[in-house]
């Protein structure tokens, strides 16, 4: 058996995040895992906010938006391909893609994905139409 892992990205989604989004599972180690989320033009994921993970989230493909809040800080920015930010621990958080174009972004999580109970469901600035 190798220690390397080499994998393609899945053809069909692997799971559906709790806030929604499509979900294909990339790889991972003990420290932190990928993954490439994808949200259906014009679909609003549903906001959370993780209990022991932090993201990193960089654009691949599409427009969107995306909502953070953390404490008393708060902003809204726009998703564009080439785009990077960050999702600290305790960040509540919502994004919805862009009326005409599906939005893909591949994100890594520290630690890696804990399973189910992860995610927890705030209130977020949009209605969400993704659940």
């Amino acid at each position: 058996m190798s220690m390397f892992e080499t994998l393609h990205l899945p053809a069909e989604r692997t799971v559906v995040a709790p806030d929604g989004s499509d979900v294909r599972v990339l790889l991972g180690l003990p420290s932190g895992g990928m993954a490439h989320f994808e949200l259906v033009a014009g679909k609003t994921a549903s906001a959370v906010t993780h209990r022991t993970v932090e993201e990193i989230w960089f654009v691949v493909a599409g427009h969107g938006e995306m909502w953070r809040k953390h404490g008393e800080h708060e902003e809204i920015v726009t998703l564009e391909p080439g785009m990077c930010l960050t999702i600290p621990l305790g960040t509540h958080f919502q994004f919805r893609a862009s009326p005409d174009q599906s939005l893909s972004a591949v994100a890594v999580t520290m630690p890696p994905w804990p399973g189910e109970g992860e995610a927890v469901h705030v209130a977020g600035p949009w209605q969400a139409t993704q659940a």
